[in-house]
């Protein structure tokens, strides 16, 4: 149940145009290969930073395009968490994930402060912080770094069959001046440098159908245990916790350790986090990556100005 795809753009060579950089960010909890309640398991984030980018002043003519009033989110039904007899213990987590997979097929589009650090090349990178917008139809994503501070105000739109398949995207400061705005396929070697998946995975509902993939992968063998727990918050946000342990390392099996945090609101996960083996006996368990979604709004009436880089209140030039 892993590997939700968030990808991001990492355009980092182009010249010099974006340099990879250390930054302050939220230590990663030791988490221990035996279960422990996941309210233990929560990290103190930071507050996030606002989740738009400052208004700017738009010029006498606007974008031909309506703006859409915010509708409520589809109503929500309680994870059924009864195993049924003789079935595999990730049945009930599967059949939870085909609810979700239903309700998410319901909802326009969100935005959110995306939290995320993967395991690239073996090495766990940095946290990076991201306010997006995600339209589901067409798929549709607009992506505002937020922290660290060498890729702040760094922006990305890629839309589904536009653009020739590419993305847009820009540097910030001098850098943007020289090279302006580019175009980039979301999977070429200059957007996919330190990055674990493109930009076409990102998103819950991407999210929801890999755990199905994977879950339904796993049911195939045993040694699995899987625990639900529903007193876990994410920051604020009452949530069902799901776990999922392989104890023993199989090469079918694509972590040791993961955890799907669900809202109990939405029911939509709004955190996950996968664990690899420890490398030896008594060692922790090493981070494969791990997302999470603060600051969720659904259904915001999103129009195709959120994803022009026309739009005035975005920073692309040269376009």
């Amino acid at each position: 149940m892993s590997f939700a795809r968030h990808g991001c753009v990492a355009f980092l060579a182009i010249c010099g145009v974006l340099a990879p950089g250390a930054a302050a960010q939220v230590p990663l909890q030791p988490v221990s290969p035996g279960y422990r309640p996941p309210q233990q398991q929560q990290q103190a984030y930071p507050p996030p930073r606002q989740s738009t980018r400052p208004q700017q002043a738009r010029p006498q003519t606007q974008l031909p395009y309506r703006v859409a009033e915010r509708t409520s989110p589809p109503a929500a039904s309680p994870i059924a968490i009864e195993q049924r007899p003789g079935e595999h213990p990730l049945m009930p987590a599967l059949r939870w994930a085909q609810q979700g997979l239903q309700q998410m097929d319901q909802l326009q589009d969100y935005s959110a402060v995306l939290v995320k650090r993967e395991q690239v090349g073996g090495t766990v990178g940095n946290q990076e912080w991201m306010f997006i917008k995600v339209r589901h139809k067409p798929f549709s994503v607009y992506m505002c770094f937020l922290r660290p501070a060498n890729l702040k105000g760094q922006e990305v739109i890629y839309i589904d069959g536009a653009n020739d398949g590419k993305m847009w995207a820009h540097p910030t400061g001098l850098r943007q001046t020289l090279v302006g705005t580019v175009s980039l396929l979301p999977t070429s070697m200059l957007a996919m440098q330190g990055q674990k998946y493109p930009i076409t995975e990102l998103g819950i509902r991407n999210l929801v159908q890999r755990l199905l993939e994977v879950g339904g992968n796993d049911t195939k063998s045993g040694e699995c245990e899987v625990q639900f727990s529903d007193d876990a918050k994410v920051g604020s946000r009452p949530c069902t916790c799901i776990q999922v342990v392989h104890p023993v390392p199989r090469r079918n099996f694509m972590f040791h350790l993961a955890r799907i945090y669900v809202d109990q609101q939405y029911n939509l996960p709004i955190r996950y986090e996968a664990y690899d083996w420890p490398k030896e006996q008594g060692a922790e368990p090493q981070l494969i990556e791990e997302y999470t979604y603060l600051d969720l709004k659904l259904n915001n009436g999103f129009t195709d100005a959120d994803f022009d880089i026309r739009n005035p209140n975005y920073q692309f030039k040269g376009k």
